[in-house]
């Protein structure tokens, strides 16, 4: 009897301890980055060394104080910066763009959704392997962007973490219109390719709430005419003060940040004073727009890499109907001029680039672009890590390297905060703990 109490008190004593190891995490594989230096998307300078302890998927502990416990798997990647994964706030992953204007509209009319959608996965895959780690979308058709994001979120696809729009929302004829610039009997008008049309502050109000209904995490709003749409002027104001008052207050009291596709100064106005999260594109702000949203804290999310996609298609001589060239070289000249501004006027510049309207895997270019333009290489970091994450109002799990975190890590040679293009040249790519790439094994 004595001897089976016992054994049975070592048997309660062993389940115990693995239990309590189990609880501590003992069973999660533990790894190490290092690397010779670490930005951890808001200071104002690198740390060397770089080290970053990981498991079960989040940042347990950074810095060369960070303790490395036995077992663990360590990887050194040498004279490289280890960053937070990047962010992009303006992608169109579901499209595609080609030095011929006029076969991009066909692909746009000939492409099912199931094709779009394959082609979407492809597009996603880059953008994860160039350092993109979260992205919002904003703008698609057929539900695409919903599908990839529920594909990537359940690990069926590789991708970034996506954030979505759904469709845009926008005036009739507006540049959300998706029919705008063809014949009325083009669409089938029972395909609900009009959903994205709202006229008059209770229909914009349902518009909201259908995108919602639909699966957005974010509302897109067009409160101008666009550079690439037909039969608009880029700097008209296509929203009445009313309409978009209606659709922030309804994003807002659902809980969604909202983002203005806005070019000209008066409809980004209007987007301002409305309460606005972001203003997108931004080509032709006055000082009057950037001081409000100086006042207000809206974010500028500039797309640089769009006018350049556009701008090298010019070159190469593409062809654009007159009506959209004109609108795109008056946004090539005005949008640089703007963005120093914004910076000397410390407007909040958040990193998104337009993917779609160049090449998709050319993101990281963006930063270039904003250095260039007076960002200091430090800020432009912060735009795509802590700046970013506090827009899509993820901060309280990514954006930066601290303990708690998602481990979204990212690595590039050398010193970005020295040489600005080495982020164009990412060769590590962790998501939510699990590596998606090293190219320095």
């Amino acid at each position: 009897m004595k001897l089976i109490c016992t054994c049975g008190l070592f048997l309660f004593i062993l389940l115990s301890g693995n239990l309590f190891c189990l609880a501590q995490g003992g069973g999660e594989k533990i790894i190490v980055i290092k690397a010779a230096r670490m930005f951890d998307g808001k200071s104002e300078r690198t740390v060397s060394p770089g080290v970053v302890v990981v498991s079960g998927g989040k940042i347990q502990a950074t810095g060369a104080s960070a303790a490395i416990p036995a077992g663990a798997e360590v990887i050194d990647l040498g004279d490289a910066t280890l960053l937070p994964g990047f962010m992009d706030a303006h992608t169109h992953l579901s499209g595609e763009s080609s030095d011929d204007w006029k076969q991009d509209e066909l692909d746009g009319l000939k492409k099912s959704a199931a094709e779009q959608a394959l082609d979407a996965t492809v597009h996603a895959r880059k953008t994860l392997m160039i350092g993109f780690t979260t992205v919002r979308d904003v703008g698609s058709g057929d539900f695409v962007d919903v599908g990839l994001r529920n594909a990537i979120r359940n690990g069926k696809v590789m991708g970034p973490r996506m954030l979505v729009a759904v469709r845009g929302i926008g005036a009739t004829g507006g540049h959300c219109d998706p029919t705008v610039g063809y014949r009325p009997d083009v669409f089938d008008r029972a395909s609900g390719i009009e959903a994205a049309v709202a006229n008059g502050a209770d229909a914009v109000r349902a518009a909201v709430r259908r995108n919602l209904k639909d699966g957005a995490d974010i509302i897109k709003v067009c409160a101008t005419g666009g550079v690439l749409s037909l039969n608009d002027d880029v700097r008209s104001p296509q929203l009445t003060q009313a309409e978009l008052d209606a659709l922030v207050d309804e994003a807002h009291s659902r809980g969604r940040k909202t983002a203005a596709h806005a070019h000209g100064a008066e409809g980004a106005k209007r987007a301002i004073r409305a309460g606005i999260d972001s203003i997108e594109h931004g080509s032709f702000l006055d000082d009057e727009a950037l001081d409000l949203m100086k006042m207000k804290g809206t974010f500028l999310v500039a797309t640089l890499m769009a006018t350049e996609g556009i701008r090298e298609r010019l070159d190469k001589g593409a062809y654009f109907p007159p009506l959209v060239e004109a609108k795109a070289r008056q946004a090539i000249a005005s949008i640089r001029v703007m963005f120093r501004k914004a910076v000397a006027k410390r407007v909040r510049i958040a990193f998104g680039t337009d993917a779609a309207v160049y090449p998709h895997g050319r993101n990281a270019e963006e930063f270039r672009h904003m250095v260039e333009l007076g960002m200091r290489p430090i800020d432009a970091l912060k735009a795509a890590t802590s700046v970013n994450a506090e827009l899509f109002g993820i901060s309280d799990r990514l954006g930066t390297l601290e303990p708690g975190k998602l481990a979204d890590i990212i690595a590039v040679p050398g010193d970005p905060t020295q040489d600005i293009r080495q982020v164009e040249r990412v060769f590590f790519v962790m998501k939510e703990g699990v590596m998606q790439k090293n190219e320095r094994k």
